[in-house]
């Protein structure tokens, strides 16, 4: 009579645990499924999260191998533009004659002017043709306008002699960001500006030469003072250069003034300036513009005319402000795309009004016959070339 219960006790003993079992085995089981979900979206949020780094730094590093780079004429600064720039507390303000083409300046990370007029500033004395002397505010202004690359060696280096170019330097020097060319307080101030920067993963040089100097020379010994062009020099400076930057820039005042081609000199030194490796050549000292061309692998502006003058013909108010861009490809290489020029125009009536314009923004009121002025010196610039495409 006893032995029954006891026997239904025991199975509802072993039911519970079965059931236990079960339950506990659903548990493990259901944890394993959510628990496989999630790690397979971690694991997919990780590959995805690699794919980025793995992508992120070639973007960058394509990105990183180019510069935008601008570039313009003679800045010449005649009595009448600082006379017209003349505040009446006797400071200078340039800035107003540039509104127009600031837009085309500004955000490039190289742009190169030629400094024609040497910056010996107020304290010597300004003067105008033939031995010119600015105030340090053009200077100032131009840099406002994003210009960095400045070239100091042209045929009015010397025209205030030694002080003139001490002066000129010694305002330079106070300029953080600009890398200028062409004059020195120093044999060792020289060999210091022989240099080497970096932007955007391209290392360049920059270089000035003058083959003109209107018969004044720096004194026996203080040849420093002014690059002037010879082979054998410009040869010594890029071997200083050459096996560490990817980019080198040859600024040279050179040629004949008032003349729309380049004279045999001129394609000499361009040959030369190639052979040594140069990448880029900025030619100035016509105050018209001149043809385009690639020498080599050097790409060659002969002359970009004047960005700003007193001179009043056509040829000598228009200039060239030429855009570009330059990449290093993956096996070191420089090559220059999207060459743009923009024709610009100095206008000014009797000797007040400067104001630089690009032929954009002309209409017949600045500049009568601005259409066939504009094609003359389209066709100027692709004489040689359609390398260079003329808005």
């Amino acid at each position: 009579m006893k032995e029954k219960p006891r026997k239904k006790r025991r199975l509802k003993k072993w039911v519970k645990v079965v059931l236990w079992l079960f339950a506990i085995c659903l548990i493990i089981i259901l944890s394993l499924i959510v628990y496989g979900k999630y790690l397979k979206e971690d694991k997919a949020s990780l590959n995805n999260e690699k794919k980025k780094n793995t992508t992120k730094p070639i973007t960058m590093k394509e990105e990183t191998n180019e510069l935008s780079m601008v570039m313009v004429g003679d800045c010449l600064i005649h009595r009448f533009v600082y006379t017209d720039a003349k505040n009446d507390d006797g400071t200078y303000s340039f800035a107003k004659m540039f509104t127009e083409v600031a837009p085309l300046i500004s955000g490039h990370d190289l742009a190169f002017y030629n400094q024609e007029s040497n910056i010996g500033g107020k304290a010597l004395g300004l003067s105008a043709y033939p031995r010119f002397n600015s105030p340090e505010e053009i200077g100032d202004d131009m840099v406002n306008l994003g210009f960095n690359l400045v070239s100091l060696a042209n045929n009015h280096t010397m025209d205030k002699g030694e002080q003139g170019v001490i002066n000129s330097v010694n305002f330079w020097k106070t300029k953080p960001g600009v890398y200028y060319s062409g004059q020195a307080l120093s044999d060792a101030d020289r060999e210091s500006n022989i240099k080497v920067l970096e932007k955007n993963g391209i290392k360049y040089a920059f270089f000035a030469y003058t083959t003109v100097t209107n018969g004044l020379l720096p004194p026996d010994g203080k040849e420093y003072l002014t690059n002037i062009y010879s082979k054998e020099k410009v040869q010594v400076d890029i071997n200083k250069v050459k096996d560490e930057a990817d980019l080198i820039i040859v600024s040279m005042h050179w040629g004949e003034e008032y003349t729309t081609n380049p004279n045999n000199n001129q394609k000499e030194v361009a040959k030369e300036l190639s052979e040594m490796g140069v990448n880029l050549v900025i030619g100035n000292h016509a105050h018209t513009i001149q043809p385009v061309e690639m020498v080599g692998d050097t790409l060659v502006f002969y002359a970009l005319g004047n960005f700003i003058a007193a001179q009043d013909t056509p040829d000598k108010q228009t200039g060239a402000l030429i855009s570009l861009n330059i990449k290093k490809e993956k096996d070191g290489k420089i090559t220059f795309s999207d060459i743009k020029a923009d024709l610009i125009y100095t206008y000014f009536k009797g000797s007040k009004n400067f104001k630089v314009y690009p032929y954009t923004k002309l209409d017949n009121s600045l500049l009568n016959n601005k259409d066939s002025y504009y094609n003359k010196y389209k066709s100027v610039l692709t004489r040689y070339s359609n390398i260079v495409e003329v808005k």
